[in-house]
């Protein structure tokens, strides 16, 4: 396990983060992760190097906070923190947003169900319209300020929202935001086209969410093949993003190949591509059992060889929309590196 710098930050985390949205009871759709379970694999995670945990309020109403935190508990100087909110938790007017007062609660409530008096990075989960920014980020210096949080950093944000948010934090001194939690996989690199570059031009780092194209590229999902029986795709696809199925397939057979001749899996392959990436400070892997986390913290501690990039490169492309595509013919940008430490 290598350890990066998020963004411009000297917050330093493992290159895989385990992510808990299986955990505490979203039922057949995501996973039921006990608390036993879940400390299993927190074990396993720690033993290979991993520091870095990430959940959400959202996450089975706040039970894998819970769960998290007795997962942890006797080892809290051992791992990173990361927790996310803004999204609904309720149907109250209070229960959504990033105003100041649905903020404090939901830091203070998120340390209770942790089981800790601090959180490392605190993520507001999407962008609210309808609270001034500096609002928002004047709450966050407060958090900071009191110990409670010690990073900051959004999720699913568009360009200009970040952009706008960073501004105002320059302009008023309050705290920038360090990460920005996306989706990036291989069958989805619009993540390239704008804020890749701005996380570059920022120091913002990126936090990958979904890095196997939400469930399709797991070894599993081929071409004139149905889905298999236990795919959770079968009730979840149009919840995910959306996934073209020619560019799915033409990815996955030169996936296959890289398998034949590696000898690793689909998986570890995929995971072991975004890892080379800009900006890219750590991927988050999910797993409902103990093979699956074992299987995708074998991505690390290898690469693929510049030829098999180029081919994943190669088939995975897709044309940015205007005004995104001509920056890309830019030759500074093909020979931008991921970060190191």
């Amino acid at each position: 396990m290598e350890y990066r710098r998020l963004g411009a930050s000297g917050l330093i985390m493992s290159e895989l983060s385990l992510g808990t949205g299986t955990f505490g009871g979203l039922g057949e759709l995501f996973g039921d992760t006990d608390a036993q379970a879940a400390r299993r694999l927190v074990d396993i995670a720690l033993e290979a190097g991993v520091t870095m945990f990430d959940t959400a309020d959202v996450y089975s109403d706040g039970a894998a906070e819970q769960i998290l935190g007795e997962a942890i508990r006797g080892r809290r100087d051992r791992v990173l923190l990361s927790t996310k909110a803004s999204l609904p938790t309720g149907e109250g007017p209070a229960d959504a947003g990033s105003g100041r007062s649905r903020l404090i609660t939901a830091v203070e409530s998120a340390l209770r169900r942790l089981g800790t008096d601090y959180i490392d990075l605190f993520q507001l989960h999407a962008f609210d319209a309808g609270t001034p920014v500096q609002e928002v980020l004047s709450t966050l210096d407060d958090l900071v300020r009191a110990g409670k949080i010690r990073y900051v950093g959004v999720s699913n944000f568009a360009g200009w929202q970040l952009m706008k948010s960073l501004a105002a934090a320059d302009r008023h001194n309050l705290p920038r935001y360090v990460a920005h939690q996306v989706y990036y996989s291989l069958v989805g690199r619009d993540y390239e086209w704008e804020l890749m570059p701005l996380g570059i031009d920022q120091g913002v780092g990126a936090v990958v969410w979904s890095p196997l194209g939400w469930g399709r590229l797991t070894g599993k999902v081929r071409r004139g093949q149905p889905l298999p029986d236990g795919s959770r795709l079968h009730k979840t696809a149009d919840a995910g993003p959306l996934v073209n199925d020619e560019l799915l397939y033409t990815v996955v057979d030169v996936l296959d190949e890289i398998a034949a001749e590696t000898g690793r899996a689909v998986p570890q392959i995929a995971l072991n591509w975004l890892l080379r990436r800009p900006t890219v400070a750590t991927v988050i892997v999910g797993a409902r059992n103990e093979a699956q986390l074992k299987q995708n913290l074998g991505a690390v501690g290898w690469e693929l060889d510049a030829n098999q990039i180029a081919r994943l490169d190669k088939a995975s492309a897709t044309t940015p929309s205007y005004p995104h595509e001509p920056y890309h013919r830019l030759p500074h940008f093909t020979r931008l590196s991921p970060p190191a430490i």
